[in-house]
């Protein structure tokens, strides 16, 4: 049966009703979620591999057995360094990374569309929004529906004093308190800093707000058409604090109304 929920206006007051579409009936399957987004974080992954020529350019070769020395590959003359085998000077590698090792992790489409109607389907459920760590005490209701205005706003402030009102802003405050400098090396790297998953907010058009809130710590803005796994899943998790306009939902509709998992 599909679920009605309250539409919220920018100063937290429901205003309307909205009937769900049923692709937020979908059961949560966190095992195929998590292979979504395992599947998309490898797409990333930097190739690498040695080159096969590596440490065998040269003409060394064992001298055998009966001269009580190793049979290791030496070098040709009087010297006879060893060459050529794992573990001698300048030798190859015993078992190195290949180019041509497959490192993309690839799943079928109706997985992966499984994957995302599950991960939606999470976003309405308080229970994996609560255990995946959100803070949603002032939050009036899961899934938060908000009018379209929120795609009008302009300011950085105007934003922030929508979501004061919408109640999100216990889990932005959880967000700038979790910030941590990284142990190691990875300082150096462009990852110095480690912090916590924020809210998601879902437009159906981005007039700006992408760029006006891109400074809010935590907060991501997403179009409905961009979704996938990994963002309403975040390091696998279901369950992760989402906004959604009026726009989006109707959109979402659009898109998936009538193909859910026929």
């Amino acid at each position: 049966m599909a679920k009605t929920v309250k539409v919220f206006n920018l100063d937290g007051k429901p205003v309307e009703k909205i009937t769900l579409p049923p692709i937020f009936e979908t059961p949560i399957r966190p095992d195929v979620i998590k292979r979504a987004v395992l599947s998309i974080q490898s797409t990333r992954f930097q190739p690498k591999g040695r080159d096969p020529m590596a440490g065998k350019r040269t003409s060394a070769e064992s001298r055998g057995v009966g001269l009580g020395i190793a049979r290791i590959p030496r070098t040709k003359g009087p010297a006879g360094r060893g060459a050529f085998a794992p573990g001698t000077v300048s030798g190859r590698v015993a078992h190195p990374p290949v180019p041509e090792k497959k490192i993309v992790k690839r799943i079928p489409k109706k997985e992966k569309r499984l994957a995302l109607f599950s991960a939606i389907a999470a976003t309405a459920s308080k229970e994996m929004v609560i255990a995946r760590g959100h803070a949603i005490e002032g939050v009036p209701q899961i899934p938060l529906i908000v009018t379209d205005e929120i795609e009008d706003l302009k300011k950085v402030k105007e934003v922030e004093e929508a979501l004061i009102k919408l109640g999100v802003l216990a889990d932005l405050y959880r967000v700038k308190e979790s910030v941590k400098i990284r142990a190691g090396k990875g300082k150096l790297r462009g990852r110095k800093r480690k912090q916590a998953v924020g809210p998601l907010l879902v437009l159906a058009e981005d007039k700006g707000l992408g760029k006006t809130a891109r400074n809010i710590p935590g907060l991501e803005i997403v179009h409905v058409k961009n979704l996938n796994a990994e963002v309403l899943a975040p390091g696998t998790h279901p369950g992760r604090l989402t906004i959604w306009t009026m726009g989006a939902i109707r959109t979402l509709e659009k898109l998936y109304c009538g193909g859910e998992l026929a």
